[in-house]
């Protein structure tokens, strides 16, 4: 049976698995080869199982006629807070954060509120997927990879335990404030602020050594009264199995944070990274891949270049260091695709704009053989549009999160209707 594109936008759609037919679309496959006009691709159960030209539907099959449309991957939000965090004024609406600094074993993905409305606007704009993570603290917790539809948090979970958030400390010194006395906590010489750091630095190393004693002391036997989640947590990191997304913004705290997780034997993906260009060619030796920050940014220095946020991508991409986009926020994930086009006029080839908002996010977060591409056995996860996803004038007319044709309908338009038809 064969749909026109409109419904899709409706979700009229059956929800439960099915086979889905797209045919006769311009495909960008983003797996190396061009674009392939007039193709088609099969959907069933959830996984892509056909791209080219000629597939024939199976019977019972729902056909989609995409002539003179484009189908993309669902692009990736690569850190985020969606469905952790609601309104930003009210606390008991925020779930990014736990008492302690120290919360390894903490999972994001099971504080993922399916309800938010924060999902529905994202996925309107051709977010399918993002990483969700907690943020407070030194080590906040394990952030989670999810699709942006399903009834439950299980449903939504494609990685249950990610990487793990690490805020990295930083040497600050702070001009004093009116009121403030010289042994605030805030530094306010370099000397304090360096004692300061190292004692952070040792903190980590602490809990780092004493999960490798834990390690030891497992294999020796534990009872089960001696079993401490918190270093539980720690092993698969130690173990090289899972990566850190350690947030560091200036130069020193980027080159101290690679030669630390070098010396612990940590796999580290750069998150932030304000200065990333500066520690291009360290981050190129290294192979350690970027998470960038929102693009469409003031420069972060008063004496930083106009353009030195726009430029940033553009020098990462030419020194060979891999990088995504993210947008570190819920209400703004909509607009990931216009952080990655913004970079374009400053020097980031279009076709790496759009791998780093789709491809190479998959890719630094160990999930490129499930995600990011349009290929045979990955998810299907994918955009029909009626242009270029990263210009704004773009719409999404067609969204699959898992092969399921999902609704682009949100709180935004609702109102936006609403209101244009008022007296």
């Amino acid at each position: 049976m064969m749909r026109p594109i409109a419904l899709l936008v409706m979700g009229t759609l059956a929800a439960s698995a099915q086979t889905i037919l797209i045919r006769n679309a311009t495909v960008h496959t983003l797996a190396g080869e061009a674009p392939l006009e007039g193709a088609s691709v099969l959907i069933d159960n959830g996984k892509i199982t056909g791209v080219g030209r000629g597939l024939r539907a199976p019977k019972g099959a729902e056909i989609i006629e995409a002539k003179g449309k484009h189908l993309y991957p669902g692009m990736f939000d690569a850190f985020s807070v969606l469905g952790l965090a609601e309104i930003g004024a009210v606390d008991v609406t925020r779930d990014v954060s736990e008492k302690g600094d120290f919360n390894p074993q903490l999972e994001a993905v099971i504080g993922v509120n399916p309800e938010s409305e924060h999902l529905a606007v994202a996925r309107a704009n051709g977010i399918t997927h993002a990483v969700t993570a907690m943020t407070g603290g030194v080590m906040a917790g394990q952030a989670g990879v999810i699709h942006l539809d399903g009834w439950t948090w299980e449903e939504m979970a494609i990685e249950r335990g990610g990487p793990l958030f690490v805020e990295w400390p930083a040497i600050r010194v702070y001009s004093l404030s009116p009121g403030q006395s010289a042994d605030s906590k805030r530094p306010t010489t370099f000397k304090a602020a360096k004692e300061k750091y190292d004692k952070e630095v040792a903190e980590i190393v602490a809990w780092l050594d004493g999960a490798r004693q834990y390690a030891k002391a497992k294999q020796a036997g534990l009872k089960p009264g001696e079993v401490d989640r918190k270093l539980e947590a720690l092993l698969p990191y130690l173990a090289g199995e899972r990566p850190l997304l350690v947030h560091a913004d200036r130069e020193r705290e980027i080159r101290d944070a690679v030669a630390f997780t070098e010396e612990q034997g940590l796999k580290m993906i750069l998150l932030g990274g304000e200065d990333a260009a500066k520690a291009k060619d360290l981050l190129a030796e290294k192979s350690i891949p970027v998470i960038l920050g929102p693009t469409q940014s003031l420069p972060p220095r008063e004496d930083d270049a106009y353009d030195a946020v726009y430029a940033q991508p553009g020098e990462l991409a030419a020194a060979g260091v891999k990088f995504a986009f993210a947008t570190f926020t819920a209400s703004d994930s909509r607009t990931l695709p216009y952080e990655a086009a913004a970079a374009i006029p400053f020097g980031l080839p279009k076709d790496e704009a759009l791998k780093a908002i789709t491809r190479y996010p998959a890719e630094i977060l160990g999930l490129g053989d499930r995600l990011g591409t349009i290929e045979e056995g990955k998810i299907a996860n994918l955009i029909l549009t009626d242009g270029d996803p990263l210009e704004i004038t773009t719409q999404i007319e067609g969204l699959f999160i898992q092969g399921k044709a999902v609704s682009t309908d949100n709180k935004q338009r609702r109102l936006y209707e609403k209101y244009r038809a008022r007296p």
